[in-house]
């Protein structure tokens, strides 16, 4: 081993080579060494949620006098570099580590005072001013600080970028709802003829759908407000006090602009994430939403000469390799994909939550994978979606009112006047004869043509009878 480009650094174990060009220490290495697992990396999202985390904590404890004002100030200049997204490099581990996150918890809190002690003038090694444990994690385990980094950044990501584009796709269906409210069509029940609807109002069922769905996560992110720190190993808050807790609470609130509280029980809090399966819920609850419009939006525009043909897609690129001019739904394609991907990650969240043994839950760099996947994977599908398909569609006009025209459920204008027997009966000979709805009822003798054109409006058939 080239010696110039490690330096020795030593924890507990005892000594290891680590990159000379590299701020973490000896706990990093070992992790680096002992988990080559994948290539699935600590999300950038909890490495800047964990640094929001550590200057919560310098805050608190400059104020309480535990630390000194230059070192307290230091690890706060170097939490900052972090948010900024400048140090990222020097955090590689592997989100398949020891559960509790401990191995990310050391990274940051190495990486915080190698880099401290630089800028403090101080040669990296040991010795130093800055102490990983005794500074940087006073106060904290990472059994309470893991958590609280998830919570930071499930709340950060899902009103900056997850609610953001939720509402952007609402608006749109909205727009279009309004745009297409006169648009008459055919209802559609057991993939069979129904009766009518305006293709506003189908488009209505989704503009519900999306607006629950925020509902849901807006109630659900309430519960994620409530973070762990002040837990420590077990829950007790061994080796920090109440003070500490208030400090950290009113600098989290101060440097993100979010509400978060102290959790009620902090036994709870680190033992079982019942609030991240909660809203784990929620999204799972907006990815099948996603699922049934994409699939809809994609059946409607299925063609364009042999399907229902009663949307028109935009044409975003040549849909096959062998086959000339054809074009295919693939935004609604790729955002199922990612709806059935998703899907078997809450599953896969719901059992790491409930593998939580006595006073911790070791599945937490799992957890904290998938959840922020999920809100970046759901985020990223549906902006594409609505951008570059729900914007740009059209209804075929054309289509829409020949299969209004041809349907035979137009006929349940008639059960209030003739029955639902009489009824059935125009429905069957006209079907089984080849005739409109009206031939067939007027052979049948049970209304005239003026009648007829009286009774069954498919206008207002998309009416409640009662306005």
């Amino acid at each position: 081993m080239n010696k110039k480009k490690f330096r020795e650094e030593q924890d507990s174990i005892g000594k290891i080579d680590v990159p000379i060009d590299k701020y973490w220490g000896a706990q990093t290495q070992r992790s680096l060494m002992n988990f080559q697992i994948g290539s699935d990396l600590m999300p950038k999202e909890i490495i800047k949620a964990f640094a929001i985390q550590k200057k919560s904590a310098a805050i608190s404890n400059l104020a309480l006098n535990k630390i000194e004002e230059k070192i307290g100030n230091t690890i706060l200049e170097v939490c900052d570099e972090i948010i900024e997204g400048k140090l990222f490099d020097h955090f590689p581990l592997s989100v398949w580590q020891t559960g509790s996150g401990t191995q990310t918890n050391m990274n940051l809190n190495e990486v915080l005072a190698n880099r401290g002690n630089e800028i403090l003038g101080k040669k990296i090694g040991k010795n130093q001013p800055i102490h990983p444990n005794d500074h940087c994690n006073l106060g904290q385990s990472s059994n309470d600080s893991f958590p609280t980094a998830m919570h930071i950044a499930i709340v950060i990501e899902t009103n900056e970028k997850l609610l953001p584009v939720v509402n952007k796709f609402e608006k749109t269906l909205q727009k279009k709802e309004d745009e297409y409210s006169n648009i008459v069509k055919i209802g559609r029940t057991h993939l069979q003829d129904a009766v009518p609807l305006t293709l506003g109002q189908e488009l209505s069922s989704f503009k519900e759908q999306i607006r629950k769905c925020k509902t849901r996560i807006n109630l659900a992110i309430k519960e994620i407000l409530s973070i762990s720190q002040g837990a420590t190993a077990v829950g007790t808050g061994l080796n920090t006090s109440e003070k500490f807790v208030m400090g950290f609470v009113r600098a989290l609130q101060e440097i993100t602009s979010y509400p978060f509280k102290s959790a009620e029980n902090k036994f709870e809090s680190i033992s079982s994430h019942d609030s991240i399966v909660n809203f784990s819920g929620a999204i799972c609850s907006l990815t099948t939403a996603c699922y049934k419009i994409a699939n809809d939006i994609r059946l409607l525009a299925s063609g364009p000469r042999c399907g229902i043909s009663e949307l028109i897609l935009p044409a975003n690129e040549p849909g096959s390799s062998i086959m000339p001019g054809k074009v295919n739904p693939t935004q609604s394609e790729a955002l199922i994909q990612v709806c059935i991907y998703l899907l078997g990650y809450n599953n896969s969240l719901s059992f790491a939550a409930s593998q939580g043994h006595f006073q911790l839950n070791a599945n937490k760099t799992l957890m904290a994978h998938i959840i922020i996947r999920s809100i970046n994977l759901i985020s990223d599908a549906i902006d594409s979606f609505e951008k570059n398909c729900l914007s740009g569609i059209r209804p075929n006009l054309k289509i829409i009112d020949e299969n209004l025209k041809k349907s035979l459920m137009l006929v349940t204008a008639l059960n209030p006047k003739l029955g639902y027997d009489k009824s059935a009966k125009i429905a069957k000979k006209a079907f089984d004869e080849n005739l409109t709805l009206k031939q067939a009822a007027v052979k049948l003798g049970y209304v005239s043509d003026k009648e007829f054109d009286e009774f069954v409006n498919p206008i207002n058939m998309t009416k409640n009878s009662s306005q």
